[in-house]
């Protein structure tokens, strides 16, 4: 198992960097729009449509709409700062009320009101991940990073001090290996996260570049404390909110397109409320 995680990451590694290295912006484009058709496919699965062709075409026509909405631009709109504000608080309260209701809560919401909010979810994705792109390298990979050292750390510190300091579980009933110290181990991997990029910023980045850490800490510390904090908790609630639906449909992962991993839900749920986020924290500190 860990010889094809290993092998599927380095495939990913070789697909996914040169698309965001590109000097021109369609293949950074193509690949989330592939990437998010996927993701769109396997919600539409996860909520149980007898008929396997209703989760194709709902892959297919976001891939089809994506595409066009990148073809007009979409993403480089100026669109008013509240929006990123809207769109985030929008997820949590949705993501909040679900959690809240658990399981047994999950199914009795009309099936057409859940597979609406996924497909709404991955279109704001959509044009955050395109806008962060838009704002600079620096900034979008100082964003995907954050969720990366968040997911690491919690899953090491959870390995090592999982309910030894709080016997209560994070969330018993939806993902019963999820701890507090683990969520802990998450906070302090990106705060040493945000500390080295800054310090990686002052010597190697432009100043038209500047990283999510270096733009909060520009506002203030404490802001890019708060900033930390909120899209650590925002990645594992979107973590957390995948289980969920994948509990309440019985199943582990959310496809096998990647050996190793599971699908593609699987591997980008946490990003889904955290780049949305980091925009608006930004916008803020504009304000």
């Amino acid at each position: 198992m860990l010889k094809q995680r290993v092998i599927t990451a380095l495939v990913l590694m070789a697909i996914v960097l040169p698309c965001i290295l590109a000097p021109v912006r369609w293949p950074f484009e193509v690949l989330v729009c592939v990437a998010l058709s996927l993701a769109a496919w396997e919600w539409a699965r996860l909520q149980g449509f007898a008929r396997a062709w209703v989760a194709v075409a709902t892959g297919g026509a976001f891939a089809v709409l994506s595409l066009w909405a990148s073809l007009r631009q979409w993403h480089l709109h100026p669109y008013p700062d509240a929006i990123w504000t809207a769109i985030t608080l929008a997820w949590f309260v949705a993501a909040s009320l679900a959690l809240r209701a658990g399981v047994q809560g999950w199914q009795p919401i009309a099936r057409p009101l859940r597979f609406g909010m996924g497909l709404w979810v991955l279109a704001t994705t959509w044009l955050a991940v395109l806008t962060a792109y838009h704002w600079g390298l620096n900034f979008l990979l100082s964003t995907l990073a954050l969720v990366w050292a968040a997911d690491i750390g919690a899953y090491f510190v959870g390995r090592k001090l999982g309910q030894k300091i709080v016997p209560r579980k994070l969330a018993p009933t939806i993902s019963p290996g999820k701890s507090w110290e683990g969520v802990a181990g998450g906070v302090l991997a990106v705060l040493l996260l945000a500390w080295g990029w800054m310090a990686a910023d002052r010597h190697f980045a432009q100043a038209s570049d500047p990283s999510l850490y270096t733009l909060l800490h520009h506002h203030s510390t404490g802001m890019l404390l708060l900033g930390c904090l909120v899209l650590t908790a925002l990645s594992v609630m979107g973590d957390l909110l995948e289980s969920l639906v994948k509990r309440s449909a019985g199943i582990k992962d959310s496809s096998q397109i990647l050996p190793g991993h599971g699908g593609m839900l699987d591997r980008i749920d946490s990003l889904l409320p955290t780049v949305a986020a980091a925009i608006m924290l930004v916008s803020w500190t504009k304000g």
